[in-house]
């Protein structure tokens, strides 16, 4: 007669229910960081809670969702985990903002193989504090623990925002016409977007990842988080009513594809390349990399995170509202008559 057979459990499966409740925990006073007075409920419930604004009159919802990307994979490398997050929120709230939405809620998803909390921690933070930094509520989110998905130690990540928009205030770049200025807000650095060649180009150079670059260590520079426009912005148009024309914000394609995303087919925007110095962590990969200058410029941000388009009678009124909010602003150029043949975007 057969023994029985063992009785097994979620755990010996490779799920750690104890562990996802560890860390739902250790999220909740992180979450309630980022609370907003339209939020119903908390962390924990089935589905997250929140009450649409009375303050708009014809509101309408702008939603947008994204990951981070490979450059989770330089986290791994390293072994950092606090940044990251914010790179996921910033992916998605700088998006709806370009179209005028104020991010309301951001929810995440984070998947990983084996749960290690201190890390799923780590990563959370991230997420909260780019929420605190957009006035965006993280209002829910979720864990999956999947044994055999992943690789130990790694994690995907992805999230999205809910913001909103006043109907009469949608901004689409309909409004804009030759003779406008482009205006140029500073990144924090690469953002998320062309890590697959950064991390070509750091394999292929082999740099001392601790080394000073700059003034500080070269991991640090490369997995800066991605700087968030969403209070200066926002600030901007409460300020001036109607001062945005279009809004660009530089992710993947960098400034030659994002651009014409908010152009007619009759205008192209010229930018100057002398108008900002291409920072120091571009100018490494462009060096180590030997990538042509058209290839930085469509890969990268090359140190302009957000484009802002204004007329040209109220672009010293913007760039002074943004200055005194903290940002860098660049004049980069104009917008002009399109000619057959003529791209979109140029930068010489």
């Amino acid at each position: 007669m057969s023994s029985a057979k063992p009785s097994l459990s979620y755990r010996d499966a490779g799920v750690d229910i104890d562990a996802g409740d560890a860390l739902v925990d250790r999220i909740k006073p992180l979450a309630k960081r980022t609370m907003r007075p339209e939020v119903l409920g908390g962390i924990g419930g089935f589905g997250a809670l929140f009450e649409l604004s009375k303050k708009f009159r014809e509101p309408v919802l702008v939603s947008g969702t994204d990951g981070v990307g490979t450059k989770l994979k330089l986290a791994f490398q390293l072994n950092k985990h606090d940044t990251v997050g914010q790179d996921l929120v910033a992916m998605s709230v700088n998006d709806i903002l370009v179209q005028g939405a104020e991010p309301l809620f951001f929810l995440d998803y984070f998947a990983c193989g084996k749960l290690d909390v201190d890390t799923a921690a780590a990563v959370v933070g991230g997420i909260a504090r780019g929420c605190e930094l957009s006035g965006c509520a993280l209002i829910g989110g979720e864990t999956a623990e999947m044994p055999g998905m992943y690789p130990d130690g790694e994690y995907d990540l992805a999230g999205f925002a809910v913001g909103a928009v006043e109907k009469s205030e949608i901004i689409d770049g309909s409004r804009i016409v030759p003779g406008d200025v482009v205006l140029g807000l500073a990144s924090s650095g690469a953002h998320s977007n062309g890590y697959s060649l950064i991390r070509k180009i750091i394999e292929r150079a082999n740099p001392d990842l601790d080394a000073d670059f700059h003034g500080r260590p070269f991991r640090d520079v490369v997995l800066e988080p991605t700087r968030l426009y969403v209070k200066s912005m926002l600030g901007l148009m409460r300020a001036i009513p109607g001062v945005v024309k279009g809004m660009a914000h530089i992710t993947g394609g960098g400034l030659l594809e994002n651009v014409p995303r908010i152009l007619a087919d009759n205008l192209t925007a010229r930018l100057d390349a002398s108008s900002w110095t291409l920072p120091p962590l571009f100018q490494w990969l462009k060096q180590e990399g030997n990538v042509a200058d058209q290839e930085m410029y469509r890969v990268f941000n090359c140190g302009v995170g957000m484009v802002v388009i204004v007329s040209a009678e109220q672009a010293d009124a913007a760039v002074a509202n943004l200055e005194a909010a903290g940002e860098t602003v660049y004049r980069l150029g104009r917008i002009e008559a399109r000619a057959e043949g003529v791209a979109q975007t140029t930068v010489a």
